[in-house]
């Protein structure tokens, strides 16, 4: 039992895991998003890929972003007016037809659209959320208290995900009352984390807001040419990225039209590696602060690569059994188990790992550099996936996943070898 003497820290805590049971809950649901396209939507390969833009080119506004809560004096209200924004064209999904015949193009881009709206609030919750929690909880308790509750999320989406899987095996529509619960779940748990408590200091803004972005590009291209581990760490990120992102949209193909699983099969692996991230997420948050990040880097992307060489067996020894109308494949099994560890490490890396590079006064501005990378390669990655996909057939992906997984470790290995860390 945690115990918190802190009566503001207790509060805090309270409003937190409230918030991250039902942000789980909604990341469950979420965890299908391709699969209610394939499946209930008929979506086409290049939609697939699509989706899988959605939640990263929005990055690109990060710095946009960034300064807009910068000048903004109450940030609570504005928290709470964007969620609103961004959840309630969920609900628009109810006008769609209940039958795979009456679906048109219309339907598959409406839906699309959808998704863009809700992910545009990505680069606005995450840095607020953090704000008020940053605020709110001690330095000494920020992480282990963050910790807590991120782990709780997502024992809550285990769940989610394996119901949301059952409900729509019951019927493929189901989704639309599943969205009406993101909309609303979304907004609800915006507003438990607004009353957590926050003290607005009004913002001092010397520069316009035009002149900030061209002040914050220019700072992101000093750092990539002064500071050489971490322009490395990024170029190889890059190349993990462009795997990573290519490969998503073929896998979800590969586990749908070659597979052919259903709701209930997908998530059970889904929920098969979230099990084993959250046994190790503990374990590897230790870890990374006490070894180079490019060597956590290194484990990290050689994980994701074996998770690509085992999909690549299964394209080629597909033997499964069935248990409670669940399709195990036994190499499929293996690849998810890596795909663990990957989550697992990926998790700390992706949002704390350029911190190990900066001074403490410039994680902001790495890790600004980092999403706008992220951002970047999701323009195209997705697509290209499919193209090839088109071209040379899953098999061809897959290897060509592990082919972009061995730069990435070959770079961060030669990295390590002629450069120290420069964040002293």
């Amino acid at each position: 039992m945690l115990k918190i003497k802190n009566i503001s820290e207790k509060k805090t805590f309270r409003l937190h895991v409230i918030y991250s049971i039902i942000d789980g809950i909604l990341y469950g649901i979420l965890a299908l998003n391709e699969f209610i396209l394939l499946k209930s939507l008929r979506g086409t390969d290049y939609q697939i890929g699509f989706l899988f833009q959605l939640p990263v080119i929005v990055l690109l506004f990060s710095i946009l972003f960034n300064e807009l809560i910068k000048r903004t004096i109450h940030k609570k209200r504005f928290l709470n007016i964007f969620t609103i924004l961004t959840r309630l064209p969920l609900l628009l999904v109810l006008f769609f037809p209940n039958n795979v015949e009456s679906i048109t193009i219309f339907h598959q881009y409406a839906f699309l659209f959808i998704l863009l709206i809700y992910f545009f609030s990505t680069p606005i919750i995450l840095p607020t959320i953090n704000l008020f929690l940053k605020q709110a909880y001690t330095h000494e308790n920020f992480g282990k208290y963050y910790s807590y509750a991120s782990s709780i999320s997502k024992i809550a989406a285990l769940f989610s995900t394996f119901l949301a899987g059952f409900i729509l095996d019951l019927n493929h529509f189901n989704f639309k009352y599943l969205y009406i619960v993101m909309a609303a779940g979304g907004i609800f748990s915006t507003f438990i984390l607004t009353r957590i408590d926050f003290y607005d200091k009004i913002p001092i803004i010397k520069k316009s807001l035009f002149q900030s972005i061209n002040t914050s590009l220019k700072q992101m291209k000093n750092i990539l040419t002064t500071n050489k581990p971490f322009l490395h760490f990024e170029v190889g990120f890059m190349l993990y990225g462009l795997a990573y992102m290519a490969t998503s949209g073929v896998i979800s193909l590969f586990l749908n039209d070659a597979l052919n699983l259903n709701y209930s099969s997908l998530a059970f692996y889904k929920n098969g590696y979230n099990t084993i991230n959250i046994i190790l997420l503990p374990i590897f948050g230790k870890l990374i602060g006490k070894i180079d990040p490019r060597k956590f880097g290194i484990i990290t992307f050689s994980a994701l690569g074996l998770f690509f060489l085992f999909f690549f067996i299964t394209t080629i020894f597909n033997s499964y059994f069935e248990i409670w109308n669940i399709k195990i494949y036994y190499f499929l099994i293996v690849s998810y188990l890596f795909y663990g560890v990957f989550a697992a490490t990926m998790g700390l890396l992706w949002f704390i790992g350029s911190a190990y590079f900066s001074k403490n006064e410039q994680v902001a501005d790495y890790q600004s550099v980092h999403l706008s990378l992220t951002g970047f390669r999701g323009l195209f990655a997705p697509l290209m996936g499919i193209y090839f996909y088109l071209l040379i057939g899953y098999q061809g992906v897959f290897l060509m996943g592990v082919v972009l997984i061995i730069f990435s470790v070959v770079m961060m290995l030669w990295s390590l070898k002629k450069y120290k860390l420069q964040n002293k």
